[in-house]
């Protein structure tokens, strides 16, 4: 409210004091004439510079301000998966061991195109891979996560991250997949039930976190040729994956 009052009161200066010059002007010319032919020129301007200012230029500030945040975004996004996604994608294909595709549709190289990532992003989010919390091991996982927890209430607190809604939505995921495992006491002779909701909590953020990755492999390829060149040979979808370079 005293923003708005302290807003209000200038603008009145700002007017006032406009008011005084062009009685100024008149007082020392005598020319009201001279003076109506500025003003109504003036307020003529008015709406072109609306214009400019209001839908052209603080459309290219925003933008520019926009595309310097998600540059420092992707650099958090580059740490969550140096130091957990990329993991976590490979342990969480164990579970789909039915899923023949997986591996196929996610091989990534350096030949892949915008067209080609557009495709992957597409087939993920009509789908989520065949899961099952009864294929792998959930014991490990869990110790995984929970290791890893204390980063992930790091990237949280990055204030950021509040305009990157898909990356906040998967790291929700991941924690609710966490909270659901850490739960449980064992993973022993658990219900039907209950191993089909912890396989609709794996299928939910394994969804979430491949269209980051793939995303944030898009990125890599654009921007950064030899963080890309790492990825690809460190892709967790490759059962073969290794970072040595086995031919120049």
């Amino acid at each position: 409210m005293k923003d708005k009052i302290w807003q209000i009161r200038f603008g009145l200066v700002l007017v006032v004091l406009s008011a005084l010059l062009y009685v100024l002007h008149f007082v020392l010319f005598h020319d009201a004439h001279h003076i109506l032919i500025y003003l109504v020129g003036d307020i003529a301007f008015v709406p072109i510079e609306v214009l400019l200012v209001t839908l052209i230029i603080h459309q290219l500030l925003t933008r520019r301000e926009k595309l310097s945040m998600l540059s420092k975004l992707n650099m958090v996004i580059g740490v969550f998966f140096s130091d957990l996604g990329t993991e976590l994608l490979h342990r969480l294909s164990a579970f789909a061991a039915a899923d023949q595709d997986l591996a196929r549709l996610a091989d990534i190289d350096a030949k892949w195109d915008d067209r080609r990532f557009a495709e992957l992003r597409r087939h993920f989010a009509a789908r989520p891979c065949a899961l099952d919390s009864r294929s792998g091991d959930l014991a490990e996982l869990r110790r995984l996560l929970l290791a890893k927890r204390p980063g992930l209430m790091d990237l949280l607190r990055n204030g950021n991250l509040l305009e990157h809604q898909e990356f906040t939505d998967m790291l929700w995921a991941i924690f609710h997949l966490a909270d659901e495992l850490e739960r449980r006491g064992g993973f022993v002779d658990l219900p039907e039930a209950d191993l089909n909701h912890l396989t609709g909590d794996l299928r939910r953020a394994h969804q979430r976190l491949v269209l980051q990755w793939q995303a944030y492999m898009r990125h890599l390829k654009a921007d950064y040729p030899y963080l890309f060149s790492l990825a690809i040979r460190t892709n967790p979808f490759r059962p073969d994956a290794s970072p040595v370079i086995e031919q120049a």
